[in-house]
């Protein structure tokens, strides 16, 4: 690494799953040590002048999954799985103010898996995602009706049309993962060791 004069890089934290920016965040050489040997998260403060191990009072640690560098090797990426929200405030990621609608395509996912496991609990009367995870047949062929309505769309209706119908695929297949306590990204990884 090419540290600054002031002996620090910048570090964009980013969810492993989803990738989403969680925050920014500066190492030192001794911060990237840390990093590398316990797999978790350090950093160096600015304000504080001092190294810090993320989520260490919060319990908010982020295991790191893998660190990139840039080409001029004077910036990282950590892909991480974050233990809690990443900003002090309490919030999932530190960039929740400024332009949030539309959400970014790569956001909506996520959010809809968090939704989700949000309504697990909810009274199925009143959700009908509740509804459908205290039902896991059902689900299926939710999954099932939905798929033949796209491809079906896909045969003789507009562009509009099929979006529309992908979305419900999209939505019943995160319920259904969920049922399962599974995610998108499991499926993600089947993908990605297919293709090697």
């Amino acid at each position: 690494m090419r540290f600054g004069v002031d002996g620090l890089v910048p570090c964009v934290v980013q969810d492993w799953r989803s990738g989403e920016v969680l925050t920014l965040a500066y190492m030192n050489a001794e911060a990237l040590r840390r990093t590398e040997e316990t797999g978790e998260a350090h950093f160096f403060s600015r304000s504080r002048q001092e190294l810090w191990h993320k989520g260490a009072t919060s319990g908010n640690v982020q295991r790191v999954r893998a660190l990139r560098y840039d080409c001029d090797a004077d910036a990282l990426v950590a892909l991480v799985e974050p233990a809690g929200p990443a900003c002090h405030t309490g919030e999932r990621t530190c960039f929740h103010r400024g332009d949030l609608t539309p959400r970014a395509p790569f956001e909506v996912l996520p959010e809809l898996e968090r939704t989700v496991a949000s309504r697990r609990s909810a009274d199925p009367s009143d959700s009908y995602t509740a509804a459908l995870l205290a039902d896991p047949g059902h689900i299926g062929e939710k999954v099932q009706e939905e798929a033949e309505e796209v491809a079906r769309a896909a045969r003789e209706e507009s562009d509009e049309r099929v979006a529309n119908e992908a979305a419900d695929v999209l939505y019943h297949l995160s319920v259904l993962l969920a049922s399962r306590s599974l995610t998108l990204a499991d499926a993600a990884r089947v993908l990605d060791e297919r293709r090697r």
